[in-house]
């Protein structure tokens, strides 16, 4: 392991554009595209997002997002002790959401999965969830995905 981070927040809205600035700035020893950072920030703020929205259902509750690199790869992990997912695979089709009254699209986990190199998610009814994401970085590492 190269270097690792690891920041724990509340879990309010606003606390979304902090994850993804300390996500950016961690990753930026990479020498990542501007592309790569993008997506990378897009990725966190999706996992951060459903940590609160449907994690915690708007109440209060921590959220961790840590990182760490290992040669040109970083591996994240957003974690919650909210609600928990009842259907994981469910839960990952497009289109799909618990929180329909907020406007929700339902396309958190694909936008990680198109954004990164591989999302696992780990959750229980009642014990919360772990997203679990890698991404390659650097020059030539999106040609690799292809």
């Amino acid at each position: 392991m190269r270097n690792k981070m690891k920041l724990e927040f509340t879990s309010n809205p606003e606390n979304e554009s902090l994850a993804r600035s300390c996500i950016a700035a961690f990753a930026a020893q990479l020498n990542p595209t501007v592309e790569q950072i993008i997506e990378l920030k897009t990725a966190v703020s999706e996992a951060i997002t459903n940590a609160i929205v449907h994690g915690y259902a708007q109440k209060d509750g921590t959220v961790v997002l840590s990182a760490y690199i290992k040669d040109s790869r970083i591996h994240i992990q957003v974690s919650d002790k909210g609600c928990g997912i009842e259907d994981v695979e469910k839960a990952k089709q497009p289109f799909f959401t618990t929180a329909p009254e907020f406007e929700r699209s339902g396309m958190g986990f694909s936008v990680m999965e198109s954004f990164t190199d591989e999302v696992q998610v780990i959750s229980a009814p009642g014990q919360g969830t772990k997203v679990r994401m890698k991404k390659t970085i650097g020059v030539g590492a999106d040609d690799r995905k292809i």
